[in-house]
């Protein structure tokens, strides 16, 4: 009789879930078009709309630092028909700012990890060290350290800085710029000496002799960078700090849809051409269930709670 009540508790879950999305879902992208959490939710967007036979509409609601999109996300009906697509700034912004218009950990579900991306760690040329130990070594014997460029305040290169900084023991001053670009421009003329930058843009110079890679941020080696030693075996143990992209939902979106959006992403994620894709933009993705995700989320959310407090970064 238990047994028989518990399948009867369960049907109307499976049917819901069975019946889910019996119309297009909007796919909430908190920064504007082209940018690295743009090109993945589109990605995604395009193979989650074939499995379903329904579109999957990728919408790009940009605004202060991602917070604009992810609170319209947070206050939508929890129906799996309104989803969040966010990068890394969703753990960073719970620190970064004084207050948030929503609760980062409890109006949201995580339902599917989606992709992370790396950094390098980059030089000028002209700076005369070839790994992470001459590096440390190299900052260590200039007084007041060395300078290092971001796309601006509060975001992941400007982070993975300040954790090196901490880990690694040296003195570095963060140098902050309107976006990536102007930074890695200043790094090409030598008017700044280091950056962590993502990995397309600065290998496209390293062939031409003006930077040097001097390691990948990941806590292993990347497949598509095999001979590119990680921070972590050059001499800062224990030290990872990439970007990452999630898929959320509402607060109290029923479970068996969170099950299936997972299942779903998942799918997608083993398609080899979405791997290529990834890889150009040099992103792999890796599967999680929602449980694994949540994890994943808390630890992130720590890690960025201390190098905010420890660069004192702050947006009212």
């Amino acid at each position: 009789m238990k047994r028989l009540l518990a399948t009867l508790l369960l049907l109307p879950c499976l049917a819901l879930a069975q019946a889910y999305p019996n119309k297009p879902v909007r796919i909430i992208v908190p920064f504007p078009p082209g940018g690295g959490t743009d090109v993945v939710a589109r990605i995604v967007a395009q193979k989650l709309s074939d499995i379903w036979g329904q579109q999957a509409v990728v919408e790009n609601k940009p605004g202060a630092s991602g917070t604009i999109g992810s609170d319209l996300v947070a206050k939508s009906a929890p129906d799996g028909y309104t989803l969040l697509l966010q990068g890394t700034q969703h753990a960073i912004n719970l620190s970064l700012y004084k207050q948030l218009p929503y609760d980062t950990v409890k109006d949201f579900i995580p339902v599917a990890y989606v992709a992370l991306a790396p950094f390098l760690l980059v030089v000028n040329a002209d700076v005369p060290v070839k790994n992470v130990r001459e590096l440390i070594a190299y900052i260590k014997s200039k007084p007041g350290g060395l300078d290092y460029g971001s796309s601006g305040p509060g975001g992941g290169a400007h982070l993975a800085g300040e954790m090196f900084k901490t880990a690694a023991g040296v003195q570095l001053t963060h140098i902050p710029y309107k976006g990536g670009n102007p930074a890695l421009t200043d790094l090409l003329g030598g008017q700044i000496p280091m950056l962590f930058d993502p990995i397309p843009t600065s290998l496209k110079h390293v062939s031409g002799g003006r930077l040097r890679v001097l390691a990948i941020t990941s806590g292993q080696r990347s497949a598509i960078l095999p001979d590119i030693p990680t921070v972590a075996e050059s001499g800062v143990p224990g030290f990872e700090a990439v970007s990452w992209f999630g898929l959320y939902a509402p607060a109290r979106t029923p479970a068996a849809i969170v099950k299936k959006l997972n299942a779903d992403v998942n799918k997608v994620l083993l398609l080899q051409d979405v791997k290529d894709r990834f890889a150009e933009m040099g992103a792999f993705s890796e599967v999680m269930s929602p449980e694994q995700f949540s994890k994943y989320l808390n630890i992130e959310i720590a890690k960025f709670a201390k190098a905010i407090q420890d660069s004192g970064a702050k947006v009212e």
